[in-house]
């Protein structure tokens, strides 16, 4: 394998490569709760809820998304409402939009059977080249590479130089392994989560330590956005066994349809916060100042019985305030 800048791998390299990788996983793969099979609903669930999501945030809601939709028919027949209650807390909620999407066209036009080709799995709803891979290759034998953050990262540091675009999957396909497809896929994966980390890459136990040109010291060029800071506010009316919440507009571009606290200008009186809550969406930090008391005013809102919230698709910061709050 000859690269432009970097380094190269020559036919052994490549062999010594993927059998360090694959012993490597064989041994140390962490015990996953859709690694247990290779049910494509599940594969496929598995990989969009990891989507900018990290592994121990998805494990509660996978559990509990598979209770309520334990099927591709389940979902494909369940209500929008239903399948957004039930991503509640996970974030990107268009991933759960498109995820219901394509289970009503799997089951509509594939007779609820995953098809096995990178090609039709991208016909499919919010199914990128990525996930499409994913897919083909863990439960289908597929013999298509996979990219995403951990994969760049490790194959940038083993080559030597910051690869990207059309070249990095080029890299991956050629490094691929033909026989064991979908397992090199997630070796790759897990290297780059448990050994190759972004700041104190754990080289002392790197499998494939001895093919690597930087030993863990590429300095990526990208540079992140900088974080922005946010004081926001909102109100908490708790009558009885009862919430005030209010609904986003069907037609808004963040979060359509969620529910949530009112939120209410950002009080100068600190002595009126009840809860302070912090929260992040992807390069903003959030300051939540949380008041309790009557919502004035007319509101589009309405009072919801605590029963029924946990039913109900809330925003991910609403989920977090009612839960310090101990309301749910």
């Amino acid at each position: 394998m000859n690269l432009d800048h970097g380094r190269k791998f020559d036919g052994s390299q490549t062999r010594g490569w993927r059998q360090s990788l694959l012993v490597w996983y064989d041994r140390n793969r962490r015990d996953l709760p859709w690694r247990s099979d290779r049910d494509p609903y599940r594969v496929w669930l598995s990989e969009i809820m990891l989507q900018q999501t990290r592994v121990a945030a998805v494990l509660e809601h996978y559990h509990r998304f598979l209770q309520r939709f334990p099927t591709v028919q389940k979902l494909a027949s369940a209500r929008e409402s239903s399948v957004l209650a039930a991503w509640s807390g996970l974030g990107y909620y268009r991933r759960a939009r498109m995820m219901h999407a394509a289970a009503k066209v799997i089951v509509k036009k594939h007779g609820g059977k995953f098809p096995g080709e990178v090609a039709e799995l991208r016909t499919l709803p919010g199914i990128g080249r990525y996930t499409a891979a994913a897919i083909a290759s863990i439960v289908f034998n597929v013999p298509a590479a996979v990219v995403d953050g951990n994969v760049e990262r490790v194959l940038g540091r083993v080559f030597g130089t910051d690869l990207a675009g059309e070249p990095l999957w080029q890299t991956a396909e050629a490094l691929l392994s033909r026989r064991r497809p979908g397992d090199f896929n997630q070796a790759v994966m897990e290297l780059g989560a448990i050994v190759c980390l972004p700041r104190q890459p754990r080289c002392s136990v790197c499998p494939v330590f001895g093919l690597c040109a930087t030993r863990g010291k590429l300095e990526l060029q990208r540079k992140l956005a900088p974080q922005q800071r946010r004081d926001i506010c909102y109100a908490l009316d708790h009558r009885d066994s009862s919430i005030f919440l209010v609904q986003r507009p069907k037609h808004s571009t963040l979060m359509p349809g969620m529910w949530e606290l009112p939120e209410i200008p950002v009080s100068s009186t600190p002595s009126e916060v009840s809860l302070i809550v912090r929260h992040s969406i992807t390069v903003t930090d959030y300051t939540v100042r949380v008041m309790r008391g009557r919502v004035s005013g007319e509101s589009r809102g309405r009072w919801v019985p605590k029963a029924r919230i946990p039913r109900l698709p809330l925003t991910g910061l609403a989920r977090k305030i009612l839960r310090q709050a101990e309301i749910i």
